[in-house]
């Protein structure tokens, strides 16, 4: 078992998409973030029209010897709304970004990650629900200049968000077992918070869950043996694609991601850390940032502690990264006949 090699992959589900080049806050598209993987409160009117979901299910098949336990990781962001506001003659108006010492600070949400952890101890016919509550928080933060001059003031708001985690299992024949998983959003919405960024403040974001089989082994359903061919083909995943992680062979560990993957997905060896986002090669934004001018990079330096440490892991480390990724071939096959 490589717990680390899935824990990489997992990262980087968890993380698609958390801010995009330029890294800037006040690009349009930085605006519009947490494409995938999110489960909004029942109430939501797109979850209530079905264009959108408050809930993902999965379904999986695994091999048991009749003493198997599962560990059920559900892991998602839940957000943290920065709001600015500016004093001004004693009142405060929010603008929505505020500049003090010449840096601008501006609104922002951060993503805070949370985990809910179920074991299992598998039967023939088992049925458990774990609910889970992360309470709400709010913290004031004033803002002073370097003379001690009161600027403004800086929030720190979450909205509690309330869920249930429930495992069936089922025996298909002798030694193996269905499991089925659903995640759910159950968190409440205020009649005056039924917009979308009101109810991403109450969502589970980029959710997906982490399998972790003890005496027993999950099988492939993108790949799954010939005996058991038909019945991978029948088990049913919304908005969950569960694929094996790990080294390449190992049936020990299973993610349902939210997004398309392949079995044992890897993060490529060369990549010195993330990037957030999926579309572009790592060579290419490490020179994108490089090329930044001043005025982004002290946006990207105020966005989070994340997006901090991407750019001075880029402007400390940019020559041995492009070292590491220009150029690397994955195999080599011989040339054969005359040249």
């Amino acid at each position: 078992m490589n717990r680390e090699l899935a824990r990489k992959v997992a990262d980087a589900v968890l993380y698609e998409g958390y801010m995009l080049y330029p890294y800037r806050r006040s690009a349009l598209k930085n605006r519009q973030r947490w494409s995938f993987g999110i489960l909004y409160p029942p109430a939501y009117g797109e979850v209530r029209s079905g264009t959108e979901r408050s809930a993902m299910h999965s379904e999986c098949l695994l091999k048991s010897d009749g003493s198997t336990t599962v560990q059920i990781q559900l892991r998602f962001l839940h957000l943290q709304a920065w709001e600015v506001a500016q004093s001004s003659e004693n009142q405060t108006q929010p603008p929505g970004s505020l500049v003090v010492d010449d840096q601008l600070i501006e609104s922002w949400d951060e993503g805070i990650a949370r985990s809910v952890e179920v074991d299992v101890a598998l039967s023939a016919a088992s049925l458990q629900c774990v609910e889970f509550t992360f309470p709400s928080s709010y913290q004031t933060e004033p803002r002073r200049d370097s003379a001690g001059q009161a600027c403004g003031m800086l929030t720190h708001t979450q909205h509690q968000v309330r869920g249930v985690v429930s495992v069936i299992s089922e025996a298909i024949r002798e030694n193996v077992l269905k499991l089925t998983i659903d995640s759910a959003n159950q968190t409440a919405l205020p009649s005056d918070a039924l917009d979308r960024s009101s109810s991403l403040l109450r969502s589970l974001l980029s959710a997906h869950t982490i399998l972790t089989v003890s005496d027993g082994e999950f099988v492939s359903l993108l790949d799954p043996p010939e005996d058991l061919r038909a019945t991978a083909a029948g088990c049913r995943n919304e908005g969950s694609f569960p694929v094996l992680v790990g080294e390449a062979g190992a049936r020990d560990m299973l993610l349902c991601s939210p997004i398309i993957l392949y079995d044992y997905p890897q993060i490529a060896p060369e990549s010195a850390g993330d990037f957030y986002d999926a579309t572009e090669m790592d060579e290419m934004l490490t020179l994108r940032v490089m090329t930044l001018p001043d005025q982004e990079k002290n946006e990207m330096r105020l966005a989070d502690d994340r997006i901090g440490e991407l750019l001075r892991r880029t402007e400390q480390s940019a020559q041995a990264q492009l070292m590491r990724t220009h150029g690397t071939i994955r195999s080599l096959r011989p040339v054969r006949g005359k040249p």
